[in-house]
């Protein structure tokens, strides 16, 4: 099967978040079960010189934004066994973000359809096109409302991977002709419209084949009231074409056993070195080094659905347990701010870096006793199950892809990778928090459970054979989704 991915970011060569790491694992292990899965995406100003030295161009034409009608150049790379496709154009993507820009309705609106054109450029017509997020949302519906009709397109299967909900590519209905080209039969009959805006995460949700999400738990979630981002009827009514499967990690980036950025490798064979990972984590932080003394770490956005108003609420009474806590992460003003006083109130127990690095969050995963996860919403979550590959022992929230990965602890049968609470309440996850404290004082137990957290499969073989069956199935249909 030939699978194309559309993506707006990709590790390595741009990231913003967990996006990036889905895009740049699941197409490898695709392509080991004996698929062509290649990607797409911009040729993003950030990406790495290394990365685009080595590019090449094959293929240069022009792409219809609305009245405009705007350069693209194709540029190729192969890497780590996939083939790359960059949309260059510096006009809309040689910028010091990906995200955040006042036109990012035009940029993307101009990426969907430099995707579909790429197609006929190249000659290369996949079998599935497999889109992810807002940004790719409207691919689906200008494959079935208008690319159909030529040579190569029609049989073109989408399948559309909701990573967020919350986040849906919501501008002012005038795009509807100005960047998307269309006439308002697609505004009045309501396939883009959402509240007398447009709605690209809404056009995928109409025109897709098949619909996923991260998670199983995320899939019943996101068709409540509650969690639906008022999208929830249009996904009940799709609820047949709805399917959760679960992420994974690239458990090879990812290995405490050959980890280049921890300070010394370990496994769950042979845990005792996880113990001089956190010892250099003391000294680097100026805390007392103790092996005792329980090392909870959070990375993380710091935002409300990250939980941060649970740790606001109760973060004294967590500090006054025997405990040292580093937090890592950026996000809204109030609670950098909150943290940052609070780090100056008890400096012996609590160190808060307001940053993001990647090597320094790998050093924190390999140093931590505990990992707290408190969301609000989580569709799927890496940072468990980066936690539990290191020995970090998760405290989470049962929501979303927290609830399939974490299995709290029972204590009469000795079973679990975690602690967990249900309702999202700051003294439920406090009393969550002095249960864990409780149980890693008995070294039996706890060395149970970190064992348990890291031998488990976290890879991403099962959602790759998975996904693999689901393109299998649209590819064998004689007939595609009908909206």
């Amino acid at each position: 099967m030939k699978v194309l991915f559309a993506v707006s970011e990709c590790q390595p060569f741009a990231k913003s978040g967990g996006l990036a790491d889905v895009a740049g694992s699941l197409p490898r292990e695709l392509n080991n079960l004996g698929s062509d899965v290649r990607v797409i995406l911009p040729k993003y100003g950030t990406i790495a010189e290394e990365f685009k030295n080595k590019m090449v161009k094959v293929k240069e034409f022009t792409v219809p934004v609305g009245w405009r009608n705007q350069y693209c150049g194709i540029e190729e790379l192969v890497h780590q066994g996939v083939t790359y496709y960059f949309v260059d154009n510096e006009y809309y993507f040689k910028r010091d973000r990906l995200y955040g820009f006042y036109d990012d309705g035009e940029r993307f609106a101009y990426f969907n359809r430099a995707v579909l054109e790429m197609m006929e450029e190249l000659q290369f017509f996949p079998d599935v096109v497999h889109c992810h997020d807002w940004h790719t949302g409207m691919i689906p519906y200008l494959l079935r409302t208008e690319y159909y009709k030529r040579k190569g397109y029609g049989s073109i299967r989408t399948v559309f991977t909701i990573h967020n909900l919350q986040f849906q590519g919501i501008f002012p209905k005038e795009v509807i002709k100005d960047l998307l080209g269309l006439d308002w039969e697609a505004f009045n009959q309501g396939h883009l419209e959402f509240f007398g805006a447009v709605n690209f995460m809404k056009g995928a949700l109409v025109a897709a084949d098949k619909i996923t999400t991260v998670s199983p738990t995320y899939k019943q979630e996101i068709q409540t009231g509650e969690y639906g981002e008022k999208l929830d009827g249009l996904l009940r009514q799709r609820n047949e074409d709805l399917i959760g499967i679960i992420n994974g990690i690239d458990e090879d980036f990812y290995n405490p056993e050959n980890a280049p950025f921890i300070y010394k490798p370990f496994s769950y064979r042979n845990p005792g070195n996880k113990l001089m990972n956190k010892r250099e984590i003391q000294r680097f932080a100026g805390m007392r080094t103790s092996a005792n003394v329980p090392l909870m770490v959070m990375i993380s956005r710091l935002t409300k659905q990250k939980g941060l108003d649970l740790v606001r609420c109760v973060l004294r009474e967590i500090l006054q347990e025997d405990i040292q806590i580093l937090i890592l992460g950026t996000g809204d003003y109030e609670y950098e701010h909150y943290l940052r006083q609070a780090a100056r109130i008890y400096p012996e127990k609590l160190k808060v870096y307001t940053e993001f690095d990647e090597v320094f969050a790998h050093k924190l995963y390999a140093a931590a006793d505990l990992f707290l996860m408190p969301s609000l919403f989580e569709p799927c979550g890496l940072g468990q199950l980066i936690a539990m590959r290191y020995g970090a022992i998760p405290i989470v929230r049962e929501t979303g892809g927290l609830n399939d990965t974490v299995q709290a602890y029972n204590e009469y049968t000795g079973e679990g990778n975690g602690f967990s609470f249900r309702h999202y309440n700051a003294h439920d996850m406090l009393y969550t928090i002095r249960r864990a404290l409780h149980f890693y004082q008995n070294k039996q137990v706890w060395d149970s459970i970190v064992k348990q957290a890291m031998e488990k499969d976290y890879s991403w073989t099962q959602s790759a054979f998975s996904y693999n069956q689901l393109y299998a199935e649209l590819v064998t249909r004689s007939e595609t989704h009908v909206f």
